[in-house]
């Protein structure tokens, strides 16, 4: 609606996983470097954690883009709250290329198919990666000592695959009550919100990756983006697509920091923080 005005080829601010409007934030491009060098060296398992609305989704999209082509495939659970069985059906699934069968197979045989997936996948040279989403939200005790009997897997002496748990931070509790499968995860990566400084420079990013003008927003609404959403890209982007929606209503040339304080109270009084 409002990209014509302000020379947009398309919106700045959507929540999705196009690698061009990641942006690289000291935290993310460490827990980036990290992740990628967990998969491709074939660590058995890494954790991902971060506050709601942190990226942590948009940095499991660049790390597949990033992966060598050696690192196939890459299994991605995003609704990982589901009995052992059935999660164990449907990674082996993913794994053999062939998630259409009807049914949920018994258990032995889902872990049957995993071994001779991973076994070929190690033939050719290939290491996968099995990425669980969400796992914060996982309760059941079954469900984890399943992820955790997934990093036994070995072929030829190393991991048959790498286990990559992603999560808000309530699942770093969780994991310390589970020694046996926490110990295992040879790399840790907690993203942290922006700072004011790269809250300026991510709206800055975003603006230029749609084809528009930086200085849409001017120094003091930057700052005053990176005090109301506290640094998290899921929140300025809600705030900044608002303001930009507003900013075209009304005609305006720019945005300041006042304007922003009067989207955002308008933004809260309809959606919850």
């Amino acid at each position: 609606m409002y990209e014509s005005y302000w020379h947009l080829k398309q919106k700045p601010f959507e929540n999705c996983c196009d690698p061009r409007f990641y942006f690289p934030g000291e935290s993310h491009q460490a827990a980036l470097l990290k992740l990628r060098y967990a998969v491709e060296n074939q660590r058995g398992g890494a954790i991902l954690a971060g506050p709601p609305g942190s990226g942590k989704t948009l940095l499991v999209g660049m790390l597949r883009s990033v992966l060598g082509p050696q690192c196939t495939p890459v299994v991605h659970v995003v609704f990982p709250q589901m009995p052992a069985e059935q999660l164990l059906a449907y990674i082996a699934g993913e794994l053999s290329g062939d998630p259409s069968a009807n049914g949920t197979p018994a258990l032995h045989q889902s872990v049957r198919q995993i071994e001779h997936c991973l076994a070929g996948n190690v033939q050719r040279g290939q290491h996968a990666a099995i990425v669980v989403d969400e796992a914060h939200l996982l309760d059941d005790a079954r469900t984890w000592e399943t992820l955790r009997l997934l990093m036994n897997f070995e072929c030829a002496g190393r991991p048959g695959l790498t286990l990559l748990l992603v999560g808000q931070t309530g699942v770093l509790p969780t994991l310390d009550r589970i020694p046996q499968l926490e110990e295992r995860l040879g790399v840790k990566c907690l993203l942290r919100p922006f700072t004011q400084a790269e809250t300026a420079q991510y709206v800055a990013h975003r603006l230029q990756a749609a084809g528009g003008d930086p200085a849409i927003f001017d120094g003091e609404a930057l700052a005053e983006i990176h005090r109301l959403t506290h640094g998290l890209p899921r929140r300025i982007n809600r705030l900044g697509d608002l303001a930009l929606l507003i900013g075209y209503a009304e005609q305006r040339k720019t945005l300041s920091a006042d304007q922003l304080g009067s989207i955002h109270d308008e933004l809260v009084a309809v959606v919850p923080e």
